[in-house]
């Protein structure tokens, strides 16, 4: 009963905040309350912090295979999404400057359509972290990685229920071409024939960086250039983005600036390709909006 109310007053608390939903999506799996996202998110969190204690003492699982079917599947969506958002986007005759909620009819439900798929494969990418504590690579679970996904995946249930097409559209189409090419890396990384190839991980973070500064400054844009999009959406966004935007340059900084040298008898520093889910983002795939 408490948690029944607790989540009813919680919902409540939403609707009153953004105020009315998008009748449009109505219906969809997991939009209908924010009970099982929250539920999910806190699953989540606990699994990371109980899997660490419980692997403490445990052998790391390989997870090779699993890692190659895992990375592969994530790849496919990620471009299924890009295809269909530049095809649906472009279909719908959307625009870049600004592009409102209901100016494109049956465009706008196809768009949608796409952005529920990002929303939900925001929950598949959990098992990014999972793994991680699976194979004991506790060094890539930081703040940046676990902050990223858990808001990512509640964020996208608020986009969806209030701004499910028009403007959303843009950050999900960069970020899914992104999540093509980290992916592939990812699951590249695990079939050692392949690490010689793998020399253009700094590049990933690099792209990642320039991806959150195109999305906000798109979000900025439809705020000098109003259609009608909400406002306060607009700016929320940005500001979470500039978050992003500061960790991963943290990240970059104390990953890729110049390090004193070594003694040379000390050998050189080992490239860590066999993680089979690499330190590019150290382990925040980033996954933006």
């Amino acid at each position: 009963d408490f948690l029944f109310s607790l989540f009813f007053w919680i919902n409540n608390a939403v609707d009153k905040l953004f105020g009315e939903r998008d009748p449009r999506v109505r219906g969809w799996l997991l939009l209908d309350s924010c009970t099982p996202t929250l539920l999910l998110t806190f699953i989540y969190l606990l699994i990371v912090y109980l899997g660490s204690k419980y692997m403490k003492n445990r052998p790391a699982y390989s997870l090779k295979n699993v890692l190659l079917l895992y990375n592969f599947s994530v790849t496919m969506l990620s471009f299924y999404m890009l295809v269909e958002l530049i095809s649906a986007t472009w279909s719908a005759g959307y625009r870049l400057k600004c592009q409102a909620l209901f100016d494109a009819g049956e465009g706008d439900i196809r768009v949608a359509k796409v952005l529920w798929w990002y929303y939900f494969s925001k929950l598949i990418e959990f098992l990014d972290t999972i793994f991680f504590v699976l194979r004991k690579k506790n060094n890539q679970i930081t703040f940046l990685h676990v902050y990223h996904h858990a808001s990512m995946f509640n964020i996208w249930w608020c986009v969806m229920n209030w701004i499910p097409c028009g403007q959303s559209f843009f950050g999900p189409t960069l970020n899914s071409f992104i999540h093509v090419l980290m992916y592939s890396y990812y699951g590249l990384s695990t079939i050692p024939s392949m690490h010689k190839y793998l020399w253009w991980k700094r590049y990933l973070t690099q792209a990642q960086l320039i991806q959150f500064i195109l999305t906000i400054t798109h979000t900025l844009s439809a705020v000098v250039f109003p259609c009608g999009f909400p406002l306060g959406c607009l700016l929320f966004q940005s500001s979470y983005m500039v978050t992003l935007v500061i960790l991963f340059i943290n990240f970059y900084l104390q990953t890729y600036r110049k390090k004193p040298a070594r003694d040379p008898k000390a050998g050189e520093i080992a490239r860590n390709y066999t993680n089979g889910v690499s330190s590019v983002i150290n382990g925040a795939k980033h996954k933006l909006l």
